[in-house]
């Protein structure tokens, strides 16, 4: 066993090593300047996203897509990632966290655009897309889309699930001292998930709309509070983000700076983690949206990156950043993973804290295995048919239910692994197809509020 988690370690190292850096960094400047530098629309985005279109072909409103797109990136990775971020790259690595999402707005539209413009009608009258169709519609890279669909799923049982509800009991056992057992925190997971998605789209939502304005308002209230508090520590905190993103080099309360690449690696690493641009996960609920056109759902997709990690991501980094400045009782040499960095920061604020932190981790994270369980779902439809889903909503129950007796790091180390593999063939989608998102962004810019009379096709799905 241990051999095998040095392999896994290994493995995620090298992927997460200069190419995958250089790629998804190198994605994301590329579409910027493709779509005009899309993030100046990021405005309008938030504005269509809260602007209803029931006359347009869609399963859901634009709304409730991007709050089931927000569910499943607003997760642990906003507060447990972070942490392990700054807990192995250094302070810096918020900086790259951060610069990976400003940028990363461009390539979560242009991936959402092609995923609506070829999304299918399935048997039953519901809509279908993600990179799977535009690699095989667009691109005719059937093996490629079956590849993405492939890797989707099995990425759904990592970071949709198993991270998920593994970081749900940790902070339950270390923050709430009523010994309730791990198996516990999964059964009763289990059960809830199950009610909810046995729904499907429509009641995956319809829970998401209301959940996830919710706990995001909740949590970064809670961190401006906590802000305030540490007022004075504020600015430290910034200038030790921005100056140990380039260098090596240690600041007040035992926090390490490992130089430019470390903190750029585990920074872009989180920040994928966190708001999953490049990833192709968004679009497969994108493309259930009630849309006139592409450009208006991308629009909408693209501000749960802005929304995941640069405001909620940030806020994050900022306070645990701070608080561990201003408390030395932290001792970072008794630190061993992220997870413990994030509760030993917020339990330095008395009462407020704590509440937080285990609020904010169980929301977070429920939310994102609803949302996950969708993406799965969709995916293993693609592959297998109508047939597969029963079979996959079990399984992915299943996994929420062991999932808090998994070792946390095999965990983390597993899916960061398939996020990787399940970025390349979307980027391959996204880059190969980036003159047609040009085009479509250009026209469409000009006619929002017009109908898009492109036909849907049909299929055996």
């Amino acid at each position: 066993m241990e051999a095998f988690n040095q392999f896994l370690t290994w493995l995620d190292d090298y992927i997460w090593g200069i190419p995958m850096i250089v790629l998804l960094l190198g994605t994301h400047l590329f579409m910027t300047v493709r779509t005009g530098f899309i993030q100046r629309k990021t405005f309008t985005g938030i504005r269509l996203s809260v602007t209803r279109d029931p006359d347009a072909p869609g399963d859901v409103s634009q709304f409730q897509a991007l709050t089931t797109a927000l569910a499943s990136t607003i997760g642990t990775g906003n507060i447990i990632g972070v942490g392990t971020a700054i807990f192995l790259g250094g302070p810096g690595a918020v900086f790259w966290c951060w610069i990976a999402g400003i940028f990363g707005i461009a390539t979560k539209y242009a991936e959402s655009l092609i995923a609506v413009k070829y999304r299918v009608r399935t048997p039953d009258g519901k809509m279908q897309g993600g990179a799977m169709y535009a690699l095989e519609r667009g691109l005719n890279l059937k093996w490629l889309a079956i590849l993405f669909a492939a890797l989707a799923t099995l990425a759904s049982f990592g970071i949709g699930c198993g991270t998920q509800i593994n970081a749900i009991a940790e902070v339950v056992e270390n923050n709430i001292p009523l010994g309730i057992p791990p198996i516990a925190v999964g059964i009763v997971g289990g059960i809830f998930t199950a009610i909810v998605i046995i729904g499907g789209i429509k009641s995956i939502a319809s829970v998401c709309e209301k959940l996830v304005p919710f706990m995001a308002v909740f949590y970064v209230l809670g961190c401006i509070i906590i802000l305030g508090i540490n007022y004075d520590f504020i600015i430290p905190a910034i200038a030790a983000i921005l100056n140990l993103a380039f260098q090596p080099g240690a600041v007040a309360g035992g926090l390490v700076g490992q130089g430019l690449m470390i903190a750029m690696r585990f920074g872009v690493a989180r920040g994928l983690f966190s708001n999953e641009s490049g990833m192709g996960s968004a679009p497969l609920v994108a493309s259930a949206a009630q849309t006139r056109n592409p450009v208006r759902q991308a629009l909408v997709s693209a501000t749960g990156t802005f929304w995941d990690t640069v405001v909620v991501c940030l806020m994050t980094g900022l306070v645990l950043v701070s608080t561990i400045m201003k408390n030395p009782a932290i001792n970072m040499d008794s630190i061993e993973n992220g997870g413990q960095l994030t509760t030993a920061a917020f339990s330095q604020i008395p009462v407020l804290g704590p509440i937080i932190l285990v609020v904010g981790i169980i929301t977070f994270a429920w939310s994102t295995i609803l949302g996950w369980s969708y993406y799965g779902e969709r995916c293993a439809q693609y592959l297998w048919g109508k047939k597969a889903i029963l079979v996959y909503k079990i399984i992915f129950v299943a996994i929420v239910v062991v999932g808090p007796v998994l070792a946390l790091d095999l965990v983390w180390t597993i899916a960061d692994i398939l996020n990787a593999f399940m970025a390349i063939p979307n980027l391959i989608a996204v880059l190969l197809l980036s003159n047609v998102i040009a085009k479509d962004t250009k026209y469409y810019l000009q006619h929002l509020d017009e109908v898009d009379t492109t036909e849907i096709p049909s299929v055996d799905k």
